[in-house]
């Protein structure tokens, strides 16, 4: 389908869904977004749903002015994928020792490593770049400054909730490693500091919503939450980056005798800021559950633990501001979802599937999720489908 266009105060909001399937509170927001005196455009994707101030699956482009909230507590939040040269004909008929691997590899939830990962010792990565990251860490905000020593050992870890590592298999047998996450803490941390901050800012006392408060250009809390959100949003790719080499490293040794390789690494933000230009204005592109699907850009659109994924090549539609789904999004709320489904369900749910099946992820059961297919087919001026993934190892956070 092609967008639909809802009035909004100041911009007019292009759905690339049926308005009238989007629940009432995220409509809410999306009309409150369009009040903003900086917005210069909103679109909103196809697994559009309720979120803390903005809405996930919702792209807001404003004029020298950027919303902390509107780009969500896990900044840098995205996905990497990599093809390799296993096929389905490689794999064992019992997957639990390669899952025990991964999760042996790769800590989960609020896990961590006894010691950072050195990158220049992890499968795939360069030696150089990661000490001149590190370095600027110095000139975050004050607030998360004695949490480095955590952020250094949580680099290269998974994290929890919708977050997950996974081994597939695409519609010709072919294996594809895939993995979903963020910034980890530190950037939570950040986010949550600049949130408050915005929240006490003068020209924010007035908006329908404070969740809305910005940062405007040229002040030193803009510059201040620019500096910090840039180098999240470089931490959760390095985070990616490691774990995937992690991931990578964890293949090669289980299937030595098929000496694998892998084709490069594809990797996209869902939850960041981009500065950009349209229509002749430089604006500041804030993408809270949607990837950059500029002509050409390669990108990820996960389902949930039981249905399976998609590897896309953006259209490069500037109506959406080059912009795509960042997954089949939310139907219910995970309180919702626990209160509707139990282990059992999961466990049918997610058949077929080597993966947690206890009730302390039924909050992630598939029928929670909207139906990825519908969610693609409604994007298809937006991207390509390159490749369609069904997971056969699930390790969630």
């Amino acid at each position: 389908m092609s967008y639909v266009e809802v009035p909004g105060a100041k911009v007019p909001i292009r759905m690339w869904t049926d308005p009238s399937t989007v629940e009432g509170g995220a409509m809410q927001q999306l009309q409150n977004v369009a009040t903003l005196p900086w917005i210069k455009g909103l679109a909103v994707m196809p697994d559009v749903h309720y979120g803390k101030g903005a809405t996930v699956g919702s792209v807001i482009a404003m004029q020298g002015a950027v919303c902390p909230a509107a780009v969500g507590v896990d900044i840098g939040c995205g996905m990497s994928a990599v093809k390799s040269s296993l096929t389905a004909d490689d794999l064992p008929g019992d997957l639990s020792r390669l899952r025990s691997k991964i999760e042996q590899a790769i800590p989960v939830g609020r896990g961590m490593h006894d010691e950072p990962v050195d990158p220049g010792r992890v499968y795939g990565l360069p030696a150089s770049g990661f000490d001149d990251f590190w370095s600027r860490f110095d000139g975050v905000a004050d607030a998360v400054k004695f949490r480095r020593e955590r952020a250094t050992k949580q680099m290269g870890t998974l994290g929890s909730g919708n977050h997950f590592v996974e081994f597939c298999l695409d519609e010709t047998g072919s294996v594809w490693l895939m993995l979903h996450s963020g910034s980890r803490n530190i950037g939570k941390e950040l986010a949550e500091h600049h949130i408050g901050e915005a929240r006490k800012l003068s020209h924010n006392q007035g908006l329908i919503d404070r969740d809305l408060a910005v940062f405007v250009a040229d002040t030193p809390q803009m510059a201040a939450y620019r500096n910090d959100l840039f180098w999240a949003q470089e931490y959760a790719k390095h985070n990616r980056a490691i774990m995937m080499g992690l991931f990578q490293e964890v293949v090669r040794r289980e299937f030595r005798k098929a000496r694998v390789t892998f084709e490069p690494v594809i990797s996209c933000h869902h939850n960041y800021v981009a500065e950009e230009r349209y229509e002749g204005m430089d604006l500041l592109v804030t993408r809270k559950g949607a990837i950059r699907a500029g002509s050409g850009d390669f990108g990820i659109i996960p389902g949930s633990m039981g249905t399976g994924s998609y590897i896309v090549k953006g259209l490069g539609n500037e109506k959406s501001f080059n912009s795509a789904s960042h997954g089949a999004g939310r139907r219910m709320s995970r309180n919702a979802a626990k209160r509707r489904f139990s282990a059992r369900d999961l466990e049918e749910q997610t058949r077929g599937v080597e993966c947690r099946k206890d009730s302390g992820v039924v909050d992630e059961i598939p029928a929670a999720y909207k139906p990825i297919e519908k969610v693609i087919d409604q994007q298809r001026d937006l991207v390509q489908v390159v490749a369609k993934l069904k997971q056969v190892i699930c390790v969630k956070g």
